[in-house]
């Protein structure tokens, strides 16, 4: 059996304006942003050149994950994602959760992206404080976001093909470096900084491991690609594009880039705070170079800020359409776009301007360790849902994808229990143990929100749960029945 054929109109009220260069550049970006160009500084001090391996390991899992969304995006490829598939082949109650929880995730995200962009800013003007900056980027995203969603793809592509072109002519440079020695870096750049300097994990293999939550704060936002299933203009043809060229990106981007990086500059001269990218250029002294990265991790960070502008919309229109948030935070204006659960999702944002004006030294470190522990959860459901798919299929009750996913269940097994190790790393990091305790306050806070709606609507717990004795057929949510 195939996926069911997609209709170029979108029977959620959204406009298919996302064509294909913009779908696989907004995939390139998801998968390039702060967590890269400002995260790995503290990453590459706390595990020297073994960060490498922390992130070919953790981007091999990544892979495992994105093909399982993968096959289940061609299953039945909507804006709602994997809320929806959590509410399909999990119940309703964890697609409410699922959603809500990825919805936090932007928003914190968001925040990170406003402290780095206002970081960034320091370099050329020292004197503006981070809150300052931090709002008027809120501000100006928030307007490219309200506009269209072929703005918002139009505006992410180029901000992809910055980050892009900045990370190619980093590798070439680098090896520029390596091979002919040129510049004030070439007299100690050499290959051998990978292995020397206490070696490949001078700080301990333990202390590589914990760098893990950091380097998948990192890979946060590869999973956007599906959140644009329901406004891609061909998604049979342009999501599995995107989602098999990850292990180039990954290859290329992370592992290619840090390899150069490290080989460079050694390890040591690495700290928290700082973008290796930025220091990497001021050490080869190339004339401007530190600016122009600046200026490319400052369009990271912002690039990444209006992709979780665009997501948070989204999310909250299909809560809303399955009566888990208020009806109000579905609208689309004239554009077809949600403004309303935008303009919600912003506003909230607007605490970590907050975070900057009262602790601008720790806004970081804060809102990752919530961003990763979100974003964890997120990664676990799409894989618990595939598991479930899988099962539906072999059984007969559902129609295989046109997209299978290599390995079947089985990697989706594997990468489960790699997030959970995650998990546990969190738990036992002293200062990332702060999401899991902002984690319990939200699990209270999603359990009472769902016990009102409950008593609001008593048939809300059985909506969307498949029986497994039910027909084939995908699950119909709300908004497939409803007109705006």
């Amino acid at each position: 059996m195939t996926s069911p054929q997609v209709d170029n109109t979108s029977n959620e009220g959204y406009e298919r304006g996302l064509g294909s260069r913009q779908v696989q550049m907004i995939a390139i970006g998801g998968a390039i942003g702060v967590g890269l160009f400002m995260g790995a500084g503290a990453n590459i001090a706390k595990a020297g050149p073994s960060i490498i391996l922390m992130y070919a390991l953790a981007g091999v899992v990544i892979f495992f994950i994105m093909r399982a969304l993968g096959e289940l995006l061609l299953y039945r490829p909507v804006s709602g994602s994997f809320a929806e598939y959590a509410r399909e082949f999990l119940g309703p109650f964890f697609g409410y959760v699922t959603g809500w929880t990825y919805w936090l995730m932007w928003i914190v995200t968001g925040m990170a992206e406003l402290t780095a962009a206002a970081i960034y800013i320091h370099f050329w003007f020292p004197s503006i404080p981070q809150w300052v900056s931090a709002l008027v980027f809120l501000v100006v995203l928030f307007g490219v976001n309200l506009i269209s969603v072929k703005i918002f793809g139009e505006v992410e592509f180029w901000f992809s093909m910055v980050k892009v072109t900045a990370i190619i002519g980093m590798i070439v440079i680098g090896l520029g470096v390596l091979t002919l020695g040129f510049s004030d870096a070439g007299e100690t750049a050499a290959t051998g900084n990978l292995w020397q300097h206490g070696g490949i994990f001078p700080n301990g293999i333990g202390s590589s491991l914990m760098t893990l939550q950091g380097v998948m704060f990192a890979y946060l936002a590869v999973e956007l690609v599906g959140v644009t299933a329901g406004e891609s203009e061909n998604p049979e043809k342009t999501l599995p594009r995107a989602i098999n060229t990850l292990p180039w990106r990954i290859i290329v981007f992370y592992v290619g880039a840090l390899t150069v990086i490290l080989a460079v500059v050694r390890w040591t001269e690495f700290s928290e705070g700082e973008s290796p990218f930025v220091h990497a250029f001021a050490k080869i002294g190339i004339p401007l170079g530190a600016g122009i990265v600046n200026f490319v991790v400052l369009t990271a960070a912002l690039s990444s800020c209006n992709s979780g502008m665009y997501s948070t919309g989204r999310m909250l229109r299909d809560l809303s359409a399955n009566s888990e948030a208020p009806k109000v935070l579905g609208r689309l204006n004239s554009r077809k776009t949600p403004a309303f659960g935008i303009a919600a999702s912003v506003a909230l944002m607007g605490i970590g301007v907050i975070l900057n004006y009262l602790v601008p030294e720790k806004a970081f470190l804060y809102v990752t360790s919530v961003a990763t522990a979100a974003g964890v959860w997120t990664w676990m459901m799409i894989l618990i849902s595939h598991i479930k798919y899988r099962s539906a299929v072999v059984a007969g009750r559902l129609p295989a994808s046109s997209f299978p996913a290599p390995g079947g269940s089985a990697l989706s097994w594997v990468a489960l229990a790699f997030l959970v190790f995650v998990t546990c790393l969190i738990a036992y990091d002293s200062e990332a143990r702060v999401s899991l305790y902002v984690g319990a306050i939200w699990a209270l806070f999603l359990a009472g929100g769902w016990a009102l709606l409950k008593r609001r609507d008593p048939e809300l717990a059985a909506r969307g749960a498949r029986d497994p004795g039910e027909p084939e057929g995908p699950y119909e949510p709300e908004y497939a029945k409803a007109t705006d």
